[in-house]
């Protein structure tokens, strides 16, 4: 499903990581290698690092080893001196896990969400606020960063909200909801584009059997941002549009090859801009910045502070939603 272009950024990728393979890169430790944490490790093996997988089940040890681990252990502190550590373990772990992580002294790199409540999220980024990350993957998408370009040099005009349409069927996560799983995405996404969290308003939740299985938020005024989530949805749809005061922008999903431009006064099929999308997979290209803050380079984006941002956010229309539903 990855668009041409994209794909022809990661092999980009893969070629420049050549030298650092046989150079020996940097020594990253990888807390969790499912279904989402083996990809991680693909790509930071790209990316030449020499990889530690904290890893407890055998199943994830055999995908650490296939993947091209350097090592596996069952706990962290098995592993031995690291220059960063990735967490890629359920959310419902990722304060527990991260405040081992912070004990090694390094940078910290954790998948979304930072935690799960905010109370833990404000303790670790209070701890430690220059060496905690969160990996927001959609602030690095070329077509998100196109909608922040046009957001920000007032090419369509101010920017008036943003539209973000998540939904999937199923639910495969035990420990969270999917407004936990999924806001995070279109949270991050309005940091980048907007430049900062909106604040709660409204939402309504999609209950069956008394469980939070989506919902529909509206967040802060001027500009705006409505995003919808969705573990109840036939089809699997990822939606983005920017509203501006003098047209719009959007992105069709995170494999699309265009943004697509219409500006006021042509807002129909015929008169609408496409511009291609270019540039490396967002998960290769998140890994990267951080890879390369290991060894010196500026910091990756969504510092701590982003990422508790975040989570009062969530917390905020989970309880909005709730009682909207009738639900304590």
């Amino acid at each position: 499903m990855i668009a041409a272009e994209m794909e022809r950024g990661r092999l980009r990728g893969e070629a420049r990581a050549t030298a650092g393979r046989s150079g020996g890169g940097p020594s990253v430790a990888l807390v969790g290698c499912g279904r989402w944490g083996r990809h991680i490790l693909r790509d930071l093996v790209t990316l030449g690092c020499q990889v530690g997988v904290v890893a407890r089940s055998e199943e994830s040890r055999a995908r650490a080893r296939e993947g091209g681990a350097a090592s596996t252990a069952a706990d962290l502190s098995a592993l031995g001196t690291v220059d960063g550590v990735v967490v890629a373990t359920p959310a419902g772990t990722h304060a527990e896990v991260i405040e081992a992580a912070l004990g090694r002294g390094v940078p910290v790199f954790v998948e979304k969400p930072l935690t799960a409540d905010p109370p833990s999220a404000r303790r670790l980024a209070a701890a430690a606020p220059e060496r905690l990350f969160v990996m927001d993957k959609w602030r690095y998408h070329p077509g998100v960063r196109e909608l922040a370009r046009i957001a920000r040099c007032g090419e369509l005009g101010a920017p008036v909200g943003i539209h973000s349409r998540r939904v999937t069927l199923g639910h495969r996560y035990a420990d969270v909801d999917t407004v936990w799983i999924h806001a995070p995405h279109d949270l991050a996404i309005a940091l980048e584009v907007l430049g900062f969290v909106p604040e709660p308003r409204l939402a309504v939740a999609e209950l069956v059997g008394g469980e939070l299985a989506g919902a529909t938020a509206v967040l802060g005024e001027a500009p705006w941002l409505v995003l919808e989530v969705s573990t109840l949805a036939p089809g699997h749809r990822r939606e983005l549009r920017l509203v501006c005061e003098d047209g719009v922008a959007q992105l069709d999903g995170g494999y699309a090859e265009h943004v697509v431009v219409a500006r006021a006064g042509a807002i129909r099929e015929d008169a609408v801009e496409r511009r291609r999308i270019d540039g490396e997979p967002p998960l290769l290209a998140e890994l990267r910045a951080f890879v390369e803050h290991l060894g010196g380079g500026p910091p990756p984006l969504s510092p701590a502070a982003d990422g508790v941002a975040v989570v009062e956010a969530i917390e905020r229309i989970v309880a909005l939603a709730r009682p909207a539903a009738g639900v304590a």
